[in-house]
């Protein structure tokens, strides 16, 4: 039987603390002078991106080759995708050529579980739509664990564009199940209906959801994804949204302050947030490879 990541929403807690235990050992490897293992040697691994991306998928690449194994990039705009070849038969041929890891990100939700059932690599899912990313996800827990020593009863406020965040989905999956306490706050106009039957609790303004939080996540302002204008402009939502030194006290002393990136300064976040003493934006992105390199090196021998 062929295991996926597809969503944190398929995961039970147990699941995601193996996947985030292995990521621990693996970052020791991220950080020593010598990143070469041989726990994926022999494998082939491709990445297969409808979408831009730098942090993500440079952080699979470099976990691939950390591990020994082949590598392969594909982006939509140098392929036959351009020359209008089908996402199935993309796959199909990039499955043809043995491949054993398809890690896909791609701009329409469920994409990646269209892939699985066709295709007999281990599919992960790198960012599907406003749907989930489960990697990101699991850094973002993995970087929470090591610097606050656990994510049980830890409240985490996620602030920010909030309807067209595939991160917060993810988040919301994972940190409720690990028994964190998540708030979700940002203008009414970015916030998607229902959101609060996630086990959230959901607030309409920065203030509120922020306070006492031990966790302060900014999201990214998703000007791409939006077919029209949901607030007035940048300068207005840093105004009454964007988080400062001012809001940040409002939260424990304590508080890390974290972003999936990349980062609009001065919109979401101030300069003076992201290279203040609690930001682990940095630490987050060490974690992403130490996390991919677990979720590939789990998925070759057996899943979670």
């Amino acid at each position: 039987m062929k295991h996926d990541l597809l969503g944190l929403k398929e995961l039970s807690a147990d699941q995601i603390k193996h996947i985030l235990d292995t990521a621990a050992s693996m970052k020791e490897v991220v950080k020593s002078p010598n990143k070469k293992t041989p726990h994926l040697q022999g494998k082939t691994v491709v990445t297969l991106f409808y979408e831009n991306s730098t942090r993500t998928r440079l952080s699979f690449e470099l976990a691939a080759k950390y591990m020994s194994a082949n590598a392969a990039n594909i982006s939509s705009s140098g392929s036959s995708v351009a020359k209008g070849e089908t996402l199935i038969d993309t796959a199909e041929t990039i499955n043809a050529m043995g491949t054993d890891i398809l890690v896909m990100r791609h701009g329409m939700s469920g994409a990646p579980h269209l892939l699985s059932p066709l295709v007999s690599a281990a599919v992960v899912n790198a960012g599907d739509g406003m749907n989930e990313h489960p990697t990101q996800a699991l850094l973002d827990m993995l970087t929470i664990k090591e610097h606050k020593g656990h994510i049980e009863g830890l409240k985490v406020a996620i602030v920010g564009d909030v309807y067209h965040s595939r991160v917060v989905r993810s988040n919301i999956y994972g940190l409720t199940k690990l028994g964190a306490e998540v708030s979700v706050g940002g203008p009414a106009t970015l916030m998607p209906m229902g959101i609060e039957e996630l086990g959230v609790k959901v607030f309409d303004n920065v203030q509120e959801a922020i306070v006492d939080a031990d966790i302060v996540m900014g999201l990214r302002i998703q000007l791409e994804r939006q077919k029209k204008g949901l607030f007035p402009s940048t300068r207005e939502y840093f105004r009454f949204f964007g988080i400062d030194e001012q809001r940040l006290r409002l939260a424990k002393p304590d508080a890390l302050v974290m972003h999936p990136g990349p980062v609009n300064r001065g919109v979401e976040l101030s300069t003076s947030v992201i290279d203040g003493e609690r930001s682990v934006i940095t630490d987050q992105v060490t974690s992403g490879v130490a996390v991919r390199m677990a979720v590939m090196y789990l998925l070759s021998r057996g899943g979670f």
